[in-house]
């Protein structure tokens, strides 16, 4: 897996338990996207709307469980930003 993904894995995964829910991605991704984006965590275009990191989440959540495991995520964020 991606440093890349594990970076920002973290820095969304607020409140540190190793999983991501919807609500912390949509969270996260509303408070930090833009300064990730400026850092080159993450690229502009990934930085979307609520709708968009809701969408990310479900794509990303292949077994159902509504949470993200730190393999879930990497495995999507890998592939759809190239990493």
């Amino acid at each position: 897996m991606s440093e890349k993904a594990r970076i920002l894995f973290d820095a969304l995964d607020l409140d540190q338990d190793g999983t991501l829910t919807r609500a912390e991605v949509i969270r996260a991704l509303r408070a930090k996207g833009p300064t990730l984006a400026a850092q080159g965590v993450i690229p502009a275009w990934g930085v979307g709307d609520d709708d968009a990191s809701s969408a990310l989440f479900d794509q990303a959540d292949q077994n159902g469980d509504r949470v993200l495991s730190f393999a879930e995520f990497a495995a999507l964020v890998n592939r759809r930003f190239g990493w």
